[in-house]
């Protein structure tokens, strides 16, 4: 792919790339809408990422050209005028980064044009907005060569996700692309950003990604209004409780206060919020273990928790993650992701990987109307030059 971007990217801007680069996508293995409660996750990089080439120009001209978006065309922008404007479509994803790091780094006083392609399916929950602003980074940090550490790369792209684009998500997606390792998932803290390398090895399990393929636009969902009910939820706890968030409460804490919580919503939004950041620690306990059907159970239960308490999955999500459950070697399903659309994944005997496959097909396809789709990939290492 690499070097057919090369020669694309000389015929589009009539120069050479000066610096490549790759940033990956990823799953969520369990820890779902806990990073923004100050919970723990459990997230890994996969091999499905974004490619970028950048050169820099001249003047203060930035031009942004993307294979998977051809029909958009060349997208050009002034260095010195970065703010939104939804026309520019994704463009908006790489120009929040280019405005927060110019803040930052006055040396990006020139233009440059940029080429990207990933292979993240679109809107599949695989995290292609937090690996475009990754890239971009990346790319600006080589052509500039800023001093630019890693940790505050991934603080920018969560910026740009919740100041530009006006989505109040937390810094999973972010850190997992900035500091994936192969083989490895990663348990994060989002409290403190303390984080633990896990060998994401399942023996003779594998993870099969499976997309319902009905698009979801992240911004457009109820991701703020779970985060609201979350935080109303917390403001009532707080009546008694001296916490800073959800994720500093065990269960039993959550049981002998939840009647704090007036509105039955609330409390069941707090409930996943607690449940979840416990399951997401024993997961990590039972990977550590080599305990797959541990592991597996508690995707199951993740998965029955988004459905009953936080209500994020839907019709797609649910066939797709109960189906799965059912077929013999499947230990466990979840979706993964924000929900109501994109992903969910199974941890599935590499033996009965077709099984899975026929079976949650068919009844989808039955029922949904359309067939999912199925990815099994590696576990890659975060943003790096390539």
């Amino acid at each position: 792919m690499i070097e057919a971007m090369r020669n694309k990217f000389k015929d589009l801007f009539d120069v050479q790339a000066e610096v490549s680069a790759f940033a990956p996508g990823r799953i969520n293995l369990i820890g779902e809408h806990t990073d923004y409660n100050g919970g723990y996750v459990f997230p890994a990089a996969i091999e499905l990422g974004t490619y970028g080439l950048a050169a820099r120009r001249n003047d203060k001209l930035i031009r942004l050209y993307s294979n998977n978006f051809e029909n958009i065309g060349m997208i050009t922008l002034d260095l010195d005028n970065l703010v939104f404007e939804k026309d520019d479509d994704w463009a908006n994803y790489p120009k929040g980064v280019i405005k927060y790091l110019k803040e930052s780094f006055p040396g990006i006083n020139q233009g440059f044009d940029i080429l990207v392609e990933g292979n993240i399916p679109n809107g599949a929950s695989l995290s292609s907005s937090a690996s475009i602003e990754l890239l971009t980074g990346w790319l600006i940090k080589a052509l500039f060569n800023l001093d630019l550490e890693r940790l505050e790369l991934i603080k920018i792209g969560q910026r740009t996700e919740n100041h530009f684009m006006g989505v109040n998500s937390g810094i999973m997606d972010q850190f997992i692309i900035g500091m994936g390792k192969s083989e490895h998932a990663i348990l994060l803290d989002t409290a403190t950003l303390e984080y633990d390398f896990v060998p994401a090895k399942f023996g003779d399990y594998a993870i099969s990604i499976m997309n319902t393929n009905k698009r979801r636009s992240l911004t457009e969902s109820k991701y703020n209004e779970r985060r609201s009910e979350c935080e109303s939820a917390l403001a009532s706890l707080q009546q008694e409780l001296n916490i800073q968030s959800l994720g500093e409460l065990t269960m039993d804490q959550f049981e002998m206060y939840q009647m704090l919580i007036k509105d039955e919503v609330q409390r069941r939004r707090a409930r996943h919020a607690v449940s979840e950041n416990e399951r997401t620690k024993l997961a990590h306990q039972a990977l550590s273990d080599n305990d797959f059907e541990k592991f597996g159970q508690l995707l199951n239960d993740s998965h029955t928790s988004l459905k009953n308490d936080y209500e994020v999955t839907g019709m797609e999500l649910d066939t797709l993650a109960e189906t799965a459950q059912q077929v013999e070697g499947v230990l466990g399903a979840r979706m993964t992701g924000a929900g109501f659309a994109g992903c969910a994944i199974a941890l599935v005997h590499k033996k009965q990987i077709k099984a899975l496959e026929d079976e949650v097909s068919k009844k989808y396809l039955a029922k949904i109307g359309y067939e999912p789709s199925f990815y099994h990939v590696g576990i890659s290492d975060g943003v790096k030059t390539i």
